[in-house]
């Protein structure tokens, strides 16, 4: 099959769909030429910079395109029903990047628990500000809230027991054999109640933001809030408004509601620790992702 990689993939899965003995381009399409781009190729693979909307699909209508691949998670960046629809198969890779983004969201808890995105950054400007920065709190003993407990959730979950924190998780679905001394299933408003660490783990969400204004009042005063999933699923004035009132002690963000983030004054903020999306930007999650593509374009092609 000919194969359009558009946001890059590990060289190793690369080499072997090569060796596979399929045609492999690696490119980048601007959005007014990747419909047309699409009617040339069997497959798709893209990653979070590409977005393949309805019009691309309707641009690609007579092509060859059969198969679209998230190499990730979430799959928002794809009009899914409209493509299968049209008879196209979307598929992502949901296992993958679980224990990378779990490790980053627990990365940014450490970060705002002990100031250390601020801290080093002052460092850089020749400040020694060893009392502004000397009133950090434990993770350890503490109650970590998890909203969305599937694979990322539940990885972070594990990590947060091992360091002796309680973990309370919200998810319309409940796995058997998860629940323990340290680990409950509770409601929502329950969960947004009690937990000193809360952590979003959702898929993206259409309209109302599900972190908003009043959800946040609902909060511990002094929680720290982390976002990896979408940022879209943040109401960001909400958040920049509890940072600045402290109702939010600090916030773990790598996701915005435009990306690249243009929202200076929250990324910016001194009790914010921020990366640019680079939840799954690991080696071994990249290693995994591209055995998954492999994998699925093997067994799509059967």
């Amino acid at each position: 099959m000919r194969i359009l990689i558009t946001d890059g993939m590990d060289k190793g899965a690369i080499a072997q769909l090569k060796a596979n003995g399929h045609e492999v381009t690696e490119q980048f399409y601007e959005p007014d030429q990747l419909g047309a781009a699409l009617r040339d190729f069997d497959v798709c693979v893209v990653r979070s910079a590409t977005k393949v909307r309805a019009k691309h699909l309707d641009e690609a209508k007579g092509g060859q395109l059969k198969l679209v691949i998230r190499g990730g998670v979430g799959v928002d960046n794809i009009d899914v029903e409209y493509a299968e629809a049209n008879g196209i198969a979307v598929k992502n890779t949901p296992k993958a990047s679980s224990d990378s983004v779990a490790e980053l969201a627990l990365a940014h808890m450490f970060s705002c628990a002990r100031f250390i995105s601020i801290a080093g950054h002052t460092m850089r400007e020749d400040k020694w500000e060893k009392k502004a920065y000397g009133k950090g709190i434990e993770i350890g003993g503490k109650t970590l809230g998890v909203i969305g407990y599937g694979r990322i959730g539940q990885a972070l979950g594990r990590m947060a027991q091992g360091l002796g924190m309680k973990v309370l998780a919200y998810d319309i679905f409940h796995f058997d054999g998860l629940e323990n001394a340290n680990m409950q299933y509770v409601g929502m408003d329950e969960l947004l109640q009690k937990a000193d660490f809360i952590s979003l783990h959702t898929p993206a969400i259409d309209g109302k933001p599900l972190i908003n204004a009043e959800n946040i009042a609902k909060m511990k005063d002094g929680v720290v809030f982390i976002n990896t999933s979408r940022g879209n699923n943040v109401d960001e004035a909400a958040l920049l408004d509890a940072l600045n009132s402290g109702k939010v002690r600090a916030a773990g963000l790598d996701v915005y509601a435009e990306e690249p983030a243009k929202n200076k004054e929250l990324y910016s903020h001194p009790s914010v620790s921020c990366t640019p999306h680079i939840g799954a930007a690991t080696k071994e999650a990249q290693q995994r992702i591209g055995a998954e593509v492999v994998d699925i374009i093997e067994s799509f092609k059967k």
